[in-house]
């Protein structure tokens, strides 16, 4: 019998995260702090199996969950931006930019490996998460995975694994 694979995808009304953030443009320019409820949808490409599943969704949508919980009700700041330092003194992170220091609690701050606050950086760093943990790609024979970020109604970011030779 042919191999079938099918795309699934999740796309919850809580899988989601709030964060503040500013986008950095240049060594002089970026956005004022605000903040999002970002949406976050996964989907992957797997082989049907004989069941007429590809895998548990419940666990996927737990993964996903969960690492949208570390991230909400954060600040979030792009550790990896050449034009942004962080620092901490204490309680509190001083974040400096362009000359000019912000400050902010440390416990309501969480510095990401990424280059700046988008959506495209976050739905990066959320893919290589999934990625990452365990053995899910691997045990189910993912061949394709791409997450998407947005942070309202017509407004995201993507980013997709693809297996070698898929």
């Amino acid at each position: 019998m042919k191999e079938r694979i099918t795309r699934i995808e999740i796309s919850k009304e809580d899988i989601k995260f709030s964060a503040a953030h500013f986008t950095i443009f240049s060594a002089t320019e970026r956005e004022r702090l605000h903040g999002h409820n970002f949406a976050v949808h996964v989907s992957v490409d797997a082989p049907v199996l004989e069941n007429g599943m590809c895998f548990s969704y419940l666990e996927l949508k737990e993964r996903i969950r969960r690492l949208c919980r570390e991230l909400d009700e954060y600040t979030i700041l792009p550790m990896n931006s050449p034009y942004l330092e962080c620092k901490e003194e204490g309680d509190l992170v001083a974040v400096t930019f362009d000359g000019a220091s912000m400050y902010f609690l440390r416990s309501d701050t969480k510095g990401l490996p990424i280059t700046n606050s988008t959506v495209e950086e976050y739905s990066n760093y959320l893919l290589n998460r999934l990625l990452d943990d365990d053995d899910f790609v691997e045990r189910n024979d993912v061949r394709r995975l791409a997450v998407k970020v947005a942070s309202g109604p017509g407004q995201s970011g993507s980013s997709t694994w693809l297996r070698a030779g898929s």
